[in-house]
């Protein structure tokens, strides 16, 4: 056991209530870390199965190196086991770890008020209760706190430590000296329920269920969408499966009593499939079908795209034009012309033009010292590569991808010039990320021929596109645009022409919650970042995601997105407002929710 510093209190004996999975990874943990551990079932079954968690789970730490078997019988003999709340006398710190029922704890907690020690400091592991009420069945309710471990609890290092607002100061320092000597990153917040992680997160996936179930998107398309827009681990339909479409409707029915934001009231779908006992992986079907009861693997249902339905080229496309030369043009000129196609772009001047060109050597340059490209292969790019300044000069290609500023009058203008200028059956193809692509086919003749192609940035390193349709374009113009996107090694996902289209319309709301949090004063912006990295296994926090894509971009998408939806809680944080009225715009400013400035 590691010394504690010497102005917190020592803790000796950890008293576990509750030995299921969670239960039970608790106190591995504790003995992992040289504590006396007493662990608590209802029976003897519940002890067997609490044991054999343990026995499971340390023998695949064994099997993997990460314990030594003498290191795995030290643990297990840290631990004893009993069907009496009587035996936690001597414990210091007792952790509750049973079902989800607020009268259960209650009376738990009730019960260990008359076993332990005055001083004992008494936690609750809940996902979502309120621990405020769990401690009013205790005579002093100050010693009470949460503390959400994140399953499986060996493996997860974060650790939410939830204060009420009768919990003593000394004791939440207490407890997160003692969680940070188990080795886990402590963050603190107020009660409420879901906390940091599960408020956030169970806000976006109650989105991605509100967009499956309104068609908007198959589910396919929707867990790709985030997993290669934004480099998520899992996507959120694939993800609710894990977790448990139960567990999730419980948490967010939670969620909505105590704060009745109507952006976490269930969707109708989950209530549903509950009820027909599609609740994920543990029962085989949830948003997917799974080979069996708790198996990972899915198996081709009813909704699983077909060999049929893969896109195909109904358009010829051989020659591709680009208008632009920023960072995101310049990149779709290289992954086109990486792909064999010849690609013509336009720009406003020469220098600008000349600017491509020194990006793409630029970045094959790196490929090639990374070998990943040879000289060769750059020498056969670049001269599939045209650069102009006339968009005349764009009369024979087959596809126009424009990649401009984001101004609807400048976008809709140089439409109706591509429509003079291109040949009939060309495809006219908008990277924006936020405005109407129906205002741009409208500024045309041919808008059945008018498609978004949202490429995410960097668009060579970036594997998603968004193919987005409006109510007039062809079918076929959205197929051929969905091959060819495979075609270039990209990863196509359709929907339709509303604002934010999949990734932007869940990612944004996410981020603007997490805004809302930080200025409640409910955590720090650096424990609400921990809580989402350590906690849900996203790649940057919610700050750190902000400051990168800029304020001011985020305040824009998420106006657009108000302004579409008329969803009250799609309103920007003022804080966010204020911070873009300051030019706190992030990194690019060198100050956003963090200052750069010594940096």
């Amino acid at each position: 056991m590691t010394e504690q510093a010497s102005d917190t209190r020592t803790f000796q004996t950890i008293g576990v209530v509750g030995l299921g999975t969670m239960g039970a990874g608790i106190a591995e943990v504790f003995a992992r870390n040289g504590f006396s551990v007493v662990g608590v079932e209802l029976n003897d079954e519940g002890l067997a199965r609490g044991r054999q968690h343990l026995e499971n789970s340390t023998a695949r730490a064994v099997s993997r190196g990460k314990l030594s078997e003498e290191e795995q019988a030290e643990l297990l003999g840290r631990i004893s086991f009993s069907t009496h709340l009587e035996d936690l006398r001597e414990a210091d710190f007792v952790v509750e770890a049973v079902v989800e029922s607020l009268e259960t704890k209650k009376a738990i907690f009730a019960e260990l008020e008359a076993v332990v020690a005055p001083e004992a400091v008494l936690a609750t592991n809940t996902s979502s209760l309120s621990v405020t009420e769990i401690s009013t069945a205790n005579a002093h309710p100050g010693r009470v706190v949460g503390v959400h471990f994140f399953n499986p609890a060996p493996v997860q290092d974060l650790v939410e430590i939830v204060r009420t607002v009768v919990t003593e100061p000394r004791v939440l320092d207490d407890v997160t000296a003692l969680v940070r000597q188990v080795g886990k990153h402590p963050v603190v917040c107020g009660d409420k329920a879901g906390f940091i992680a599960n408020t956030l997160l169970f806000g976006y996936l109650n989105h991605a269920v509100s967009m499956f179930e309104g068609k908007y998107a198959s589910r396919e398309d929707i867990d790709a969408a985030m997993r290669f827009g934004c480099g998520y681990p899992m996507g959120p339909l694939q993800l609710l499966d894990l977790i448990g479409l139960d567990t999730a409707y419980e948490i967010l029915e939670t969620m909505y009593r105590q704060g009745r934001d109507r952006l976490h009231a269930p969707s109708p779908i989950l209530k549903q499939m509950v009820t027909a006992g599609m609740l994920g992986r543990k029962t085989g079907r949830g948003f997917y079908t799974y080979d069996g009861p708790d198996s990972p693997r899915t198996v081709v249902d009813d909704l699983t795209p077909g060999a049929d339905d893969r896109p195909q080229l109904r358009h010829g496309v051989k020659r591709v034009g680009v208008v632009g030369t920023g960072t995101m043009a310049g990149g779709i000129v290289e992954v086109f012309a990486k792909a064999g196609y010849d690609v013509r772009y336009v720009g406003r001047s020469q220098d600008k033009v000349d600017g491509v060109v020194a990006q793409i050597n630029r970045n094959l340059d790196k490929q090639i010292g990374r070998g990943r490209a040879t000289e060769d292969d750059k020498t056969a790019l670049l001269a599939r590569v045209t650069g102009t300044l006339s968009l005349d000069d764009l009369q024979d290609v087959d596809l126009v991808v424009e990649a401009i500023a984001e101004d609807l009058a400048i976008k809709r203008t140089l439409f109706g010039n591509l429509d003079d200028i291109c040949k009939p059956g060309a495809i006219l193809a908008t990277t924006t990320s936020s405005l109407p692509v129906i205002e741009l086919a409208r500024a045309t003749e041919r808008p059945q021929h008018v498609v978004g192609m949202h490429f995410f940035n960097p668009a060579p390193v970036m594997k998603l596109v968004e193919v987005v349709s409006t109510v007039m374009t062809d079918e076929d113009v959205t197929e051929t645009t969905r091959a060819l996107c495979e075609a270039i090694g990209k990863v196509p996902v359709s929907c339709t022409d509303r604002a934010g289209f999949i990734v932007n319309a869940l990612l944004f709301p996410y981020l603007n919650d997490a805004v809302r949090m930080l200025e409640a004063h409910y955590a720090t912006a650096d424990d609400i970042d921990t809580a989402m990295k350590q906690g849900c296994a996203l790649p940057m926090g919610p700050f750190e995601l902000l400051d990168v894509v800029g304020n001011d971009v985020s305040l824009a998408i998420q106006r657009e997105l108000y302004l579409e939806f008329r969803e009250p809680g799609f309103a920007p944080a003022p804080l966010l407002e204020h911070l873009v009225t300051a030019g706190y715009l992030g990194r690019k400013t060198k100050r956003g929710f963090r200052d750069y400035s010594s940096r």
